[in-house]
């Protein structure tokens, strides 16, 4: 039987099974034709290049989106291979290992760089996949790309903006972090300097109130021009913000050569600036640092480097300052002592010991000498000379100074409350004597003590006090003066005395330095000494004082010459407040009068 040309054939059951069969074939075929079209539509127009080859990497396909990114067509590139497209930014080593791993595993994904046609560069990230039969001999690689460069454009301006100063587009803090510790690894591994300078712009500010902020930045500018200009290769030039800058000079051989660079530096800079036909001209302070001379990590070495501008800034500008990295131990040193005396003063641990004087010819004991001491809880008992050095001339001073008072005068009274009234002497420095707060100090300290007469306290000052302003020493001796509080001039003779000071300033006592006394019995020029300043003493009218009396000679040679107060381990060792007390009852008790009691055991 016959159907429009077609031969039916019947089963068994009389259906048309051939009929059947061939409607079958015909359907699949149509599918996979239609899957056909469909799968080369996806690869023409799939947004990323597709590019298929043979197993020796020359080009039998392409789509569109290929020819689109690298400009040629489909004919230019069919049969060539691939490497054509090569940039020449990856070197083999690159290559073999993408192909070691394409053979391998089968697949490779990776970024490169490629040229296109015009010869221009592109970003590409790629994915390539070897295809293989059913014996797994690879017959095909398709590699599949999309053009990134503007997202790496895009990355290499984020990093730029995040490593660079967005005015002058130098680098930046962070980058320049970088670059330090590179710096210092080739200093290292060469055995080289290398310098870690920090720039800050002389009056910069008052230029730039006096302009525009415009005209501020396009000067900041031109600085960084002319930085970039006095350095070398591989030398690095960051600006910090505002007006100040850090250079690294890399490969210095000898601190001699780095000062030759800043000299070269400080010259350019100083140099007029024209901007809008005026002429503006600006300094710089600079302050330098050596690794590994200065053998800090880069933070530390930054901060030198700042500290040592700052000095340059003090010395007028214009002129530059290496750090000294010695300087900066002792200073650090002293810092930290400091702090520990500070701690000390705070914990408890200061303490005043009085060592009594008294007048040879009556015996009587006419005050006492208050001598600060440190009870150190691992070194034992301190003299003031152990530590005192540490604060003078800084704030704490005054501070140890108002507290030497304070506690003198509390403990006067407390004596007064046993029935005790005794002068006390108080060493004050230059510092604390002409600090502004010193007489509104002193006045409410002894306001605080009304039950303690007048005149019971006594301030001994040193020569070198008067050496800055005689007559504002002067006026505030006289301030203290209204107070009730009288002066002694101490260790007269060591410093730089002068007749001029002794008339002018009005202190009513006159010691004599303990060295002077001490070797007066052995050394004759000591002795005339010791003479002379008794007779000085009594031709302006002074009471005059001898400290160090350690013997009976010293005693009796001492009141031959006319100076009967004494004071020393001949008399009484200082002692704590306490044991100042058991001394003063033994003498009460005692019937003699020319024999001292012996201090109590310290």
């Amino acid at each position: 039987m016959r159907d429009r040309g077609n031969v039916v054939e019947h089963d068994q059951e009389g259906k048309p099974a051939r009929l059947i069969g061939s409607i079958a074939d015909i359907s699949t075929e149509m599918e996979a034709e239609q899957h056909l079209r469909l799968t080369a539509s996806v690869f023409q127009h799939a947004h990323e290049g597709i590019v298929i080859t043979d197993p020796a990497a020359c080009i039998i396909e392409v789509n569109d989106t290929f020819c689109a990114i690298t400009g040629y067509t489909r004919e230019e590139v069919l049969g060539r291979n691939t490497r054509f497209l090569r940039s020449g930014h990856q070197d083999r080593s690159f290559y073999g290992q993408m192909w070691a791993e394409l053979l391998e595993k089968g697949v490779w994904h990776g970024e490169m760089w490629n040229r296109k046609k015009n010869g221009e560069l592109y970003a590409q990230l790629s994915n390539i996949s070897a295809v293989r039969n059913e014996h797994g001999k690879i017959i095909q690689f398709v590699g599949l790309f999309s053009d990134i460069t503007a997202l790496k454009e895009s990355q290499r301006h984020l990093e730029h903006l995040a490593y660079h100063d967005a005015l002058t587009q130098l680098p930046n803090r962070s980058l320049l972090a970088d670059r330090m510790r590179m710096a210092l690894l080739q200093a290292e591994r060469n055995h080289t300097l290398t310098a870690v300078a920090y720039l800050d712009l002389d009056n910069f500010k008052p230029v730039n109130d006096q302009h525009t902020h415009a005209t501020g930045d396009r000067l900041l500018v031109e600085v960084a021009r002319r930085l970039l200009q006095t350095t070398r290769a591989g030398d690095t030039v960051a600006r910090m913000g505002g007006d100040e800058f850090a250079l690294i000079y890399n490969g210095l051989q000898t601190p001699d050569e780095c000062e030759q660079v800043v000299h070269r530096l400080l010259a350019r800079l100083a140099e007029p600036i024209l901007l809008d036909g005026q002429a503006l001209q600006l300094t710089a302070s600079i302050g330098m640092t050596l690794y590994p001379l200065d053998g800090s990590d880069p933070d530390t070495l930054l901060r030198h480097a700042d500290q040592a501008m700052y000095m340059a800034k003090q010395a007028g500008g214009n002129c530059f300052h290496m750090f000294d990295p010695e300087r900066d131990r002792r200073l650090r040193a002293h810092r930290e002592a400091l702090e520990r005396v500070d701690a000390a003063l705070h914990d408890g641990e200061l303490e005043l010991h009085y060592q009594p004087k008294v007048d040879a010819r009556s015996n009587a004991v006419i005050g006492v000498e208050a001598l600060i001491r440190w009870r150190h809880p691992h070194l034992g008992l301190l003299r003031p000379a152990e530590f005192l050095p540490i604060a003078l001339d800084t704030e704490f001073e005054a501070q140890l100074g108002d507290w030497a008072l304070a506690t003198a005068l509390h403990d006067m009274e407390t004596l007064l409350g046993h029935g005790y009234v005794l002068p006390v002497s108080v060493n004050i420095t230059p510092h604390h004597l002409t600090h502004p707060d010193f007489i509104p100090s002193l006045s409410a300290l002894l306001a605080a003590h009304p039950r303690l007469p007048a005149g019971v306290l006594e301030l001994e000052i040193l020569e070198s006090t008067a050496m800055g302003d005689i007559d504002a020493v002067a006026e505030i001796i006289a301030a203290c003066h209204r107070l009730g509080v009288s002066f002694a001039l101490d260790d007269f003779g060591t410093g730089y005395a002068s007749l001029t000071w002794l008339r002018r300033l009005p202190v009513q006592t006159i010691k004599i330095d303990q060295s002077f006394v001490r070797n007066m019995l052995e050394d004759s020029e000591d002795l005339a000494i010791v003479q002379g300043v008794i007779s000085l003493a009594a031709a302006f009218r002074r009471q005059v004082i001898a400290e160090g009396v350690e013997s009976t000679d010293h005693r009796q040679i001492l009141t031959a010459l006319g100076c009967h107060l004494l004071q020393g381990y001949g008399v009484a060792r200082p002692m704590p407040l306490t044991q100042l007390r058991v001394w003063l009852q033994a003498r009460q008790q005692s019937d003699t009068r020319s024999a001292l009691p012996a201090p109590p055991a310290q």
